[in-house]
């Protein structure tokens, strides 16, 4: 894992937001941060981490709550092995993302911060829209992905005229826009200004939404759509789903058909001698693998027209 961490020259400093109680994941999260939680065949917080890293960013300060605080140091200790400099800051409670973000302002030392949430999982390289955010000369970069309208009710969303972002809301019953804010932001150093503006929104926190809406009143919001898949891993389904995303890439062609050789040599088809349950059991297994090989092959033929690839 640490050979894989070779990020080039540092553009800005990065923060990942790791706080949380991580509800909607117990009882998991009773016994560790969400974060920490296996993506695939890593602790959820290297996927982020990898997204700053492969960026250039080299100083990452890390934000959690007290419960589990000192597992993120044992895990990751100063960064030393990744070839970065991390560290860490606590969130005494859950507050929302602003105000995780707002314990930042000292790390950030008057600079320009690229922010991402610990359970944001990307494909796209986020290199090219930091550069795009240093031509731009100040303000706030978004990045926004289509998702529907049904799913959108769960995320920030986004409203776009005429290629600039009119309008910005959290969690919308009945979202305006299928564009859901990602959980990766570029801030100039005026966002600490802006938090501490804020008030607490319905749910008692402080919303990074209103920080952004200010972004947008002041014409000085921008955004980016991003390409390549993004999901969050907040919800078990959620958390399925990245692992499975992930799996696609690292999974190598010979493991995967490794995997089917052994199938096939110890597999044997139901015979008449079978009870009931181990025909059915036999069969299902059969099915399975059927259904594992078919969607290996959709996604290769997907990856035919799709050049661009994850992590």
């Amino acid at each position: 894992m640490a050979k894989s961490f070779s990020g080039g020259k540092c553009l800005m400093k990065g923060i990942i937001l790791a706080g949380g109680n991580g509800t909607r994941l117990y009882p998991c999260t009773k016994v560790t941060n969400k974060h920490l939680l296996p993506v695939y065949n890593k602790p959820m917080i290297y996927y982020p981490l990898k997204t700053l890293i492969d960026a250039g960013i080299k100083e990452i300060l890390i934000i959690s709550g007290p419960g589990h605080a000192g597992d993120f140091v044992n895990l990751l200790g100063s960064g030393k092995e990744l070839g970065i400099r991390l560290s860490y800051e606590i969130q005494d409670e859950a507050g929302g993302i602003a105000q995780a973000l707002g314990l930042a302002e000292g790390f950030a030392e008057n600079e320009p911060i690229t922010v991402i949430l610990g359970d944001n999982i990307f494909e796209d390289d986020a290199k090219e829209y930091i550069e795009e955010f240093r031509k731009q000369n100040g303000g706030a970069r978004i990045f926004l992905k289509e998702v529907g309208l049904k799913a959108a009710r769960r995320f920030g969303v986004a409203v776009i005229e005429e290629n600039k972002i009119k309008h910005v809301e959290e969690k919308p019953q009945i979202p305006k826009s299928d564009l859901a804010m990602t959980g990766l932001y570029i801030f100039d150093n005026k966002i600490f200004d802006i938090i501490k503006t804020l008030k607490p929104s319905a749910r008692g926190e402080l919303e990074i939404t209103d920080a952004i809406d200010y972004y947008v009143k002041q014409g000085a919001c921008f955004y980016n759509i991003i390409n390549g898949y993004w999901s969050d891993a907040g919800t078990f389904e959620s958390l399925n789903r990245a692992s499975n995303l992930v799996r696609i890439k690292e999974v190598s062609e010979e493991d995967y058909w490794s995997d089917t050789i052994d199938f096939a040599n110890t597999f044997k088809f139901p015979s008449k001698d079978d009870d009931n349950s181990t025909m059915i059991e036999k069969l299902s297994q059969l099915s399975k693998k059927q259904s594992e090989i078919l969607d290996y092959i959709s996604k290769k033929e997907n990856g035919k027209t799709n050049s661009k690839r994850l992590i």
